[in-house]
């Protein structure tokens, strides 16, 4: 299974100095010092920085200098996610400009009044957009494992406050099941990430980028099992201040609870190949997702297009 834990990196010290900039110069100063934070990360960080090596190696196809220039990029695009969220969350003077594709088709399942569920990913950063999403008027609930170090949570609240999302925390009761069922039967958004699951949860085997992968089947089953319209959703970083946001038409998973999930698994994996060909470097997985034997330097394994079984 792969090694992922649900918990994210970084210290307490390490995000008040962060926000300390961000109050006193905006978010420049911030990226300045997170690039010698990125370096660090690159050269100590070896578990992680060996699978996303490996990623853009084997997957992506760079070049070995190529792969280890992207490695370090892609650390600097991570911290920039969160130096972006906390500068959204806390309110304060944004540089930052958004343009979104699909924005009709959430206002449709708004105006619908029938509920709907939002597919993401660990890719761009969906926080932003998610607080983006207020202007949508209607309640939005995120499903999340709760993960975060109490710490750096306990900090992070007192900078920006409550969150003006709902959480939804995934649970071992299996309670985050009817904490979304709730939400839906209320009319309201579920967003949830698709890409992640901690041992021992079911998955589903579908080929990504060339190789299977494991991908949760969790939110497909749900998609499947609720039948309301799903959309995927995404926000990728396109310059330091401009996101470019999007979201599918939506779509109904009817018919048989299994046909429905490998429907929704193959459409969610097919729309997420397409954005991470296209923003390589902003895809935040750092563990042997593919769970890959090593191979001999140079050697590529056969290119596949995102499908199910």
């Amino acid at each position: 299974m792969p090694a992922w834990e649900g918990k994210s990196k970084g210290t307490p010290l390490g995000y008040r100095v962060f926000i300390s900039l961000l109050r006193m110069g905006g978010v420049y100063p911030a990226y300045f010092l997170l690039r010698l934070v990125s370096l660090y990360y690159c050269l100590f960080s070896f578990s992680t920085t060996k699978y996303s090596y490996r990623y853009f190696r084997r997957r992506i196809h760079f070049g070995r200098w190529r792969s280890g220039w992207a490695v370090y990029h892609n650390y600097y695009r991570f911290g920039q996610t969160i130096i972006d969220k906390v500068v959204v969350m806390a309110n304060m003077p944004s540089p930052f400009t958004f343009e979104f594709d699909g924005e009709i088709h959430l206002r449709n399942i708004i105006a619908a009044k029938q509920g709907g569920i939002l597919l993401s990913a660990h890719a761009g950063n969906w926080e932003v957009a998610g607080y983006l999403f207020e202007r949508l008027q209607t309640p939005i609930h995120i499903v999340m494992y709760d993960g975060e170090h109490a710490q750096i949570k306990a900090y992070l609240e007192s900078v920006t406050g409550q969150r003006k999302v709902h959480i939804i925390v995934i649970k071992n009761d299996l309670s985050h099941i009817y904490a979304i069922n709730d939400a839906l039967h209320k009319n309201e958004l579920v967003c949830m990430h698709a890409d992640r699951f901690m041992e021992g949860n079911k998955t589903v085997q579908v080929p990504f980028l060339g190789h299977v992968a494991a991908f949760p089947a969790g939110p497909f089953l749900l998609a499947a099992t609720f039948k309301v319209p799903v959309c995927v959703v995404f926000a990728f970083k396109e310059s330091a201040t401009h996101y470019h946001l999007s979201a599918t038409p939506p779509k109904y998973y009817h018919g048989r609870r299994q046909e429905g999930k490998n429907e929704a698994v193959h459409d969610f994996v097919q729309a997420l190949e397409e954005k991470v060909r296209q923003y390589p470097e902003q895809w935040y997985n750092y563990y042997d997702f593919w769970q890959e034997d090593p191979a001999p330097a140079g050697q590529h394994l056969p290119e596949k297009t995102a499908g199910t079984h």
